[in-house]
């Protein structure tokens, strides 16, 4: 199949290729096509590009001081081999002055070298402590790192991705990117529902105008719900009971990734 001609399973496609969710043959043979097709490549990196702009949810993390202590003992350390290994240099060329100069010099360099041998264990067991801080610390980062189990792409009614939602049940938090043009009006709001297999449409909460947002949701909201939608509502949303008031803009599968 020619996939320049089939542009809305192009863009799909290359959606499912940027979250993952396209695996086994099927993603290579997407990518053999972006390696010989300038229109399936470039499809491919918008794509990563909008799903790598959601790194910018990330908050900045300034090295704590020990990371600061860790290279500047390194580099005294360094500092001081060299100087040592400078001093000891001297030692093993030939001197004038008979056989007890010599032997003056090499007990100094040995002397030099029992220093640099308690140097090293000092240093090594510093090193030790420094990896094990070191460790803890990429832990708690790794604990602190988003997880994003559930992922939807939501389609307006031409078929075209105009919302990326994602789901990290880790912290509880929706979010979403708008990856379309839509822009709503002042007096209007986007709100999120989920379609449960049964039951009405439950709200998951109302959009700010920001095309980057989050949401606070429990893993019971998003769990087994097939599909997510959005409609265009008053201003602030309706209540979750009466359910969309207004038409349904964009809606799309609800997906849990196997990677």
């Amino acid at each position: 199949m020619n996939l320049i001609q089939h542009p809305e399973l192009l863009d799909r496609l290359a959606a499912a290729h940027a979250l993952g969710t396209l695996r086994g043959g099927a993603r290579r043979r997407f990518e053999a096509m972006a390696r010989e097709q300038a229109p399936v490549r470039a499809a491919a990196l918008v794509w990563q590009s909008r799903v790598a702009s959601m790194n910018e949810l990330q908050t900045p993390q300034q090295p704590a001081p020990a990371v600061w202590t860790r290279i500047e003992n390194l580099v005294q350390g360094e500092r001081q081999q060299q100087a040592m290994a400078a001093a000891r240099a001297p030692a093993v060329k030939p001197q004038p002055g008979g056989w007890l100069r010599s032997l003056a010099l090499w007990r100094g360099a040995a002397g030099a070298g029992a220093l640099a041998t308690v140097f090293a264990i000092v240093t090594a067991v510093g090193l030790r402590d420094n990896l094990g801080a070191q460790i803890d610390e990429l832990q708690a980062q790794l604990s602190a790192t988003p997880q994003i189990e559930y992922v939807a792409v939501l389609n307006d009614d031409q078929a075209s991705a105009s919302m990326l939602v994602t789901f990290d049940p880790k912290n509880g938090k929706l979010t979403l990117q708008r990856v379309g043009g839509f822009q709503e009006a002042s007096d209007k709001s986007l709100q999120l529902w989920a379609l449960p297999p049964s039951g009405g449409p439950r709200s998951l909460g109302v959009l700010s105008q920001e095309r980057l947002l989050q949401l606070t949701a429990g893993a019971g909201d998003v769990r087994e719900v097939p599909t997510l939608a959005i409609s265009l509502e008053p201003k602030g949303g309706v209540p979750s009971e009466r359910g969309p008031t207004g038409p349904v803009l964009f809606k799309g599968a609800l997906i849990q990734k196997m990677l």
